[in-house]
């Protein structure tokens, strides 16, 4: 199949979101923090918290030089808080490896810290401007849907950065065409609803030719088995105590921890898994605070 590249960066073109690391102005560094900050998260949630980092750390090397206990204040609660660190990581790496620059190629950027695949040529295609595929959950929405008729995409594949790429132009389109299907999938071909009037792939779109059919209930199951719950879970529990943590100065005793959570099992657990992961520390009076 072709995918209409016309009439989607037409579409693009009108209805693209003002986010603020889409600016001209921004750096690889400003693209690399936005990528790694919208994991899983609403962009919403993450454009006040990014434009604060990029004012306060504009480059790798200023974030280098940021203490763990900062930079997971600063984080606050876009959730998985592992990913300030990773991204703590990757600025000192590239200070140290990289003469404080983010790389222009997806071998260079997939060898960063907390750097993945998705991220890699996100990086690679947005800023860079290289004709990469960029395969993020809305990406792959789309991709099954117009090309092979499902509503629901199966799991991530590696296969799926082919069967991106093929439908990419082979001119300096590419990347802007990546920008579009990833907005595409988030604004009009969601996950639940998709607003089908108005998506200009309707045309060639299978899904829609095939008579826009249901999923099956194996797959609705299986599908909603993907789907990570939240409430009641041993994240929701981290994720209260690192509020506590961050209120914190030089830390607070476990009677102060102990009050965010009735069950002092699944409460002691969520607190010492934070401390195996680098997230917290207990000094030696038996107090928690963010790590330094």
């Amino acid at each position: 199949m072709v995918l209409p590249v016309d009439e989607l960066l037409s579409w693009f073109d009108a209805a693209e979101r003002d986010l603020p690391w889409r600016r001209p102005d921004t750096t690889a560094w400003g693209v690399l923090l936005s990528e790694v900050m919208s994991q899983q998260t609403p962009v919403a949630r993450v454009a006040p918290i990014w434009q604060e980092w990029i004012a306060r750390w504009p480059t790798p090397a200023a974030f280098a030089a940021a203490g763990a206990d900062e930079v997971l204040r600063a984080w606050g609660r876009l959730g998985y808080p592992r990913r300030a660190l990773r991204l703590l990581d990757c600025a000192r790496v590239l200070v140290a490896e990289h003469d404080g620059e983010v790389p222009g190629n997806v071998d260079a950027l997939l060898a960063l810290p907390g750097v993945g695949d998705y991220t890699a040529r996100a990086v690679a295609a947005f800023h860079f401007e290289l004709n990469v595929p960029v395969v993020d959950t809305n990406v792959r929405r789309v991709y099954h849907r117009w090309a092979r008729g499902t509503f629901l995409q199966p799991p991530a594949r590696k296969r799926d950065f082919g069967d991106v790429a093929e439908l990419l132009p082979a001119d300096a389109r590419g990347p802007r065409v990546s920008a579009a299907l990833m907005e595409l999938g988030a604004m009009v071909c969601t996950a639940s609803s998709p607003t089908c009037y108005s998506c200009p792939l309707r045309g060639s779109c299978s899904w829609i030719a095939a008579g826009c059919p249901e999923p099956s209930a194996d797959e609705r199951a299986a599908a909603k088995k993907r789907v990570q719950k939240f409430a009641g879970t041993d994240r929701q529990v981290r994720g209260l105590i690192m509020a506590v943590l961050r209120e914190a100065g030089d830390g607070v005793d476990k009677a102060a921890i102990d009050v965010v959570w009735p069950d002092a099992a699944q409460r002691s657990r969520a607190l010492y898994s934070l401390v195996q992961d680098g997230l917290a520390e207990q000094d030696d009076a038996g107090r928690f605070r963010l790590p330094r």
